[in-house]
């Protein structure tokens, strides 16, 4: 029920806001439960490691192996499955989304681990055959594979239209499948796993693309090093380059020609996981603010005193709420089978990551100078700030920026008649 703040050679426990904030009027008691036992896991499996994960160079041999097969082990895995290979939940999305926002609470970057391998991934094994969705998902949901989903090249992110990928498949010579041959930028696990699902351009001269399941130890697969990023370092990305990948037939997800639908439901569920993973930064924030206006000493009385940081205070307690609604209610609308939950995810998206970074820089100013150190060498206090500052502003970029995200809501709220 806490996080944890290194002062002085001790552990301070922080009471979450949370518990006394927020009233589950319309959560399904599935959920109730799926997050009691989520935040269980967290803090056993991840919590402990959180801040070594969040300051360490990435390196191939930094995957934080240990979070991530632990929290595999308590079955966070399986939340996006069926009854067949999974837990086999009514509201499997929502499931899914209020892990990742326990998840964010402790580490962004695990977050973002977590909303590849259990969001992004599974969307597209969906289209995969059954036999390979009997053999690979067993691997994703016992943490035994890392799984990778690559759609971003050196010249285009959140511009998907196959025109501007220079990844293409092409029909083997011989009839026997496809062949892969590009670079990937950006690909998160990149580094570790064993499987990706990857957008590509259907043929050099087409208009379209596809979407495949690609084995990693293929010949021809070239892993890069590790990014080195301003946050999110638990998440390690590098680039995939395919150079005559050989593909088999059986392993194209969804039609050829017919991969950016594929591609774009993984990634409207992906948004609408990044806004719960802003909601959870947030309220780290909020929960280390709030201890501190209750603790810190100013002119004769708590700092909490000051009306201006209790109105903010009050503001940013009310987004959260917003934002944590927003996500729920496009999860639900997904769970529900209602595909046009595309501006809600935009809005969930847009609006709790933006909320994260607008808390942590609060929080940070709250603290001072101590917000802004990683560590005081003298005493060994250390607040988590900084490191959450660093991790927060990707939020915003990853997944379709913001900026794209405002455009499909304009889109739906003014006609693309008038936005294009």
């Amino acid at each position: 029920m806490t996080i944890v703040e290194q002062g002085r050679g001790t552990v301070t426990q922080v009471p979450r806001t949370q518990d006394h904030m927020t009233h589950d009027v319309w959560l399904p008691d599935e959920i109730v439960e799926v997050r009691t036992t989520a935040r269980a896991a967290v803090e056993k499996r991840l919590a402990p490691h959180a801040r070594d994960i969040g300051t360490r160079e990435e390196s191939a041999d930094s995957f934080p192996w240990e979070a991530f097969r632990g929290l595999a082990e308590e079955g966070l895995f399986e939340i996006p499955f069926g009854a067949d290979l999974g837990a086999g939940l009514t509201h499997p999305m929502l499931a899914t989304c209020t892990v990742t926002e326990e998840i964010a609470y402790h580490s962004s970057s695990m977050a973002g681990v977590y909303d590849g391998q259990c969001i992004l991934v599974p969307q597209t094994l969906t289209y995969a055959s059954d036999e390979l969705r009997a053999r690979l998902i067993p691997e994703l949901t016992s943490g035994r594979t890392a799984f990778s989903f690559a759609t971003t090249e050196p010249e285009t992110s959140s511009d998907l239209t196959a025109e501007r990928m220079q990844t293409v498949a092409e029909p083997a010579a011989d009839g026997d499948g496809y062949v892969l041959n590009g670079r990937k930028r950006w690909i998160t696990n990149s580094v570790v796993a064993g499987w990706v699902s990857v957008l590509v351009r259907a043929g050099a001269d087409s208009g379209r693309a596809a979407m495949f399941l690609v084995d990693l130890s293929s010949p021809g697969v070239r892993i890069g090093a590790p990014d080195l990023k301003m946050g999110h370092r638990g998440q390690i990305t590098a680039d995939i380059v395919f150079d005559d990948v050989r593909v088999p037939a059986g392993n194209l997800l969804g039609q050829w020609g017919a991969g950016l639908g594929v591609a774009l439901s993984a990634l409207v569920r992906g948004r609408i996981g990044i806004g719960a993973a802003g909601v959870g930064v947030a309220q780290a924030a909020l929960d280390l603010a709030v201890q501190r206006l209750r603790t810190r000493q100013v002119f004769g009385g708590p700092l909490g005193a000051m009306q201006h940081w209790q109105f903010t205070m009050a503001q940013r307690a009310t987004e959260i709420e917003c934002a944590r609604t927003l996500y729920q209610k496009a999860a639900t609308l997904l769970d529900r089978g209602d595909r046009s939950a595309e501006p809600e995810a935009a809005m969930a998206k847009a609006y709790g990551t933006r909320l994260a970074n607008d808390l942590v820089r609060e929080a940070i100013q709250i603290h001072g100078a101590l917000g802004f150190a990683r560590q005081v060498s003298e005493s060994g206090e250390s607040v988590r700030l900084e490191e959450m500052y660093r991790d927060a502003k990707i939020l915003e970029i990853f997944e379709g920026a913001n900026e794209l995200q405002q455009w499909i809501v304009a889109r739906q709220l003014i006609g693309r008649d008038v936005t294009g």
